[in-house]
């Protein structure tokens, strides 16, 4: 009987194993997929009791579906069973096929360990096949394509008709099992893909959130911002702009596409511009507007990089520092110039000065310091005395300043002015007050203990040698005017008749005395020449590129251009002057220069103050 009827059970078991695994494939998600596969099994393959158990990424399997008893999925659902004890009853019992039978005779020893069951107690089986309240039929799920790699765990309670499966039953169940397998890694699949559509969106979104950050921050910033190409032919090139480096250049957005940084910046700021980074660099410099002029910004780069290619673009971000490097020049021209005449102040001049000397002698002989051969090469005093016994008559033409007014026409004496006469304007001299160095002369070279740190590139003053030096030593011309040598002339200058001005006429006159001889002296020297106010009412002028006679020339037009009046709140008023030429030369210190230039202009002061007695 059960022959003629097997071909029907095969014929039912398979439609029931059509249908529930076609329900398999119409689960939305995977919890559905997993709830699916064990209602299948107690709807098409005739058990009471089916349990989904599913591999976590730990490892250790968890109770994911029930099917059959609500108290029992209640009880169980959601537990989680160690990987060991699930290894350790796929490898008890029997294997039939796939599946693995473990019958209430061995899986006792199963009843205290940490897996997840639901069993009942019942009387001992009456025939061969029954089934036994706490057998155990496990139907492993292995992931598609030929591994072994477990997914999960189908358990199954009580068939129908309280016996064993039989071997249809057991080719279904195995049969079910696989095709569960494949549907769950399908739901895994599209659980995934749904996962990694909904954080690309969600990526998507924060990317056009972020751009449109970036866009109103790049064009609605209050400074300017530019993003330019980097690399290829087109480096540097400006891509795009906003309004304000717009509104800042005084250019449109499509003219400035034309440019780079490069083409904009001030030609002696190139250098600055090419040694700036392009990650995290800064830099100082001008810009071109489009009225030629320029304007001070601070550029500060970063690098918008790509994942994939490497940098691509450089974003610079420009902030107008007009105002402050204004202030900041303010300051530095405060600092460095005279706050009455608007002249440098003695500290830059001894700046100016101190930058073309090193203590390198040049051609100066070893046995005699630097003054003492200027001097002697122009005249100078042969050491000097107490009550101050100069050579007056041996200057070679620089004290003697050439043909002027109010000179004698000798060549090579001193000063001979004509007297004084009765309302000639000219003030009794007030008394000399000799020129008096800084207790620590100023010298933008020296270190803080006050030795000179440079040392004309590598020169040793103890051997005289200097194996790299690239230093142009200064060196006064030689004493012949005809020569053609030229040097540095420094031009100490006194003002003849000021201190009787200031006090009869106050502070006020005096003052705009000095602003106009200032500017005088300004007038009257070649563009390059310093003219500084060294205090009071002395002035220092350095000319290069002069020879002796040059500079004596230069002496007279100077004092020819203060002789005449001055008017001032309505009166004019005179003061003369009084010039002693020096000459810088490597291998003296500022203070001596200054002093030597000093010394002359005492002794033509004197020398003229004794042809007015003579006169007189």
């Amino acid at each position: 009987m059960e022959t003629e009827s097997e071909p029907y059970v095969r014929l039912a078991t398979l439609r029931q194993l059509h249908d529930v695994v076609g329900e398999l494939n119409t689960a939305r998600s995977l919890a559905d997929t997993l709830q699916t596969v064990a209602d299948g099994i107690v709807k098409g393959l005739g058990y009471e009791l089916a349990c989904v158990n599913l591999v976590q990424p730990d490892g250790d399997l968890v109770v994911a579906a029930f099917s059959g008893n609500a108290a029992a999925e209640a009880l169980i659902t959601g537990r989680v069973g160690a990987r060991a004890s699930w290894e350790r009853r796929l490898s008890m019992g029997e294997t039939w096929g796939e599946l693995r039978y473990i019958p209430h005779t061995e899986g006792w020893i199963l009843l205290e360990d940490d897996v997840p069951q639901w069993y009942t107690e019942g009387p001992d089986p009456r025939f061969e096949d029954e089934w036994h309240p706490q057998d155990r039929l496990y139907a492993p799920m292995y992931a598609p394509g030929g591994g072994r790699e477990l997914l999960g765990v189908i358990s199954v309670d009580r068939p129908r008709g309280g016996r064993r499966p039989g071997p249809w039953g057991r080719e279904a169940l195995q049969m079910y099992a696989s095709q569960a397998a494949i549907a769950i890694s399908n739901a895994r699949l599209r659980a995934n893909m749904q996962r990694a559509l909904v954080r690309l969106e969600r990526e998507q979104q924060a990317l056009r959130a972020s751009e449109e950050s970036f866009r109103q921050a790049f064009e609605y910033a209050p400074s300017g911002m530019a993003i330019a190409e980097m690399g290829g032919d087109q480096h540097g090139r400006l891509l795009r702009t906003n309004d304000a480096l717009c509104r800042l250049l005084g250019r449109s957005a499509s003219a400035i596409r034309r440019y780079s940084f490069s083409d904009l910046v001030h030609p002696e700021d190139i250098g600055t511009l090419l040694r700036t980074s392009a990650e995290g660099g800064r830099a100082e410099l001008r810009l071109a507007r489009r009225d030629s002029s320029y304007v001070w910004v601070s550029l500060r780069n970063s690098v918008v990089a790509d994942t994939t290619d490497g940098p691509r673009f450089l974003l610079t971000h420009v902030e107008d520092i007009e105002e402050r490097k204004r202030n900041e020049l303010q300051l530095a021209h405060r600092a460095s110039h005279d706050s009455l005449t608007g002249l440098p102040n003695s500290a830059e001049l001894r700046a100016r000065l101190s930058a073309r000397l090193c203590e390198r002698p040049g051609a100066i002989s070893v046995r005699e310091s630097a003054v003492q051969a200027v001097d002697k090469a122009f005249g100078g005093y042969e050491g000097g005395g107490p009550n101050g016994a100069y050579d007056e008559g041996g200057y070679g033409g620089v004290v003697p300043y050439g043909q002027g007014p109010g000179y004698n026409g000798t060549s090579g004496a001193a000063y001979a002015p004509v007297p004084a006469s009765p309302g000639s304007g000219y003030e009794p001299y007030e008394p000399y007050e000799p020129y008096e160095p800084y207790e620590r002369p100023y010298d933008p070279y020296a270190d803080p203990t006050g030795e000179r740190a440079f040392q004309g590139d590598g020169f040793d003053p103890s051997s005289g040698v200097a194996p790299l030096d690239h230093h142009v030593h200064t060196v006064a011309p030689g004493a012949d005017p005809d020569d053609g040598s030229k040097g540095l002339a420094v031009l100490f200058c006194d003002l003849d008749g000021f201190k009787s001005i200031n006090d009869r006429f106050g502070h006020n006159t005096g003052d705009a005395v000095l602003i106009e001889v200032a500017r005088r002296l300004n007038t009257g020297v070649r563009d390059g020449d310093t003219v500084a106010r060294l205090g009071g009412d002395e002035f220092v002028v350095l000319a290069d590129g002069l020879g002796a006679t040059d500079a004596a020339d230069l002496a007279v037009r100077l004092r020819n251009a203060i002789i005449p009046p001055i008017r001032v709140d309505g009166r004019a008023v005179r003061v003369g002057a009084s010039f002693g030429i020096g000459w810088a030369s490597c291998g003296m210190t500022v203070e001596e220069v200054l002093k030597s230039a000093d010394q002359r202009m005492y002794i033509e002061k004197r020398s003229r103050k004794t042809v007015h007695r003579r006169a007189g």
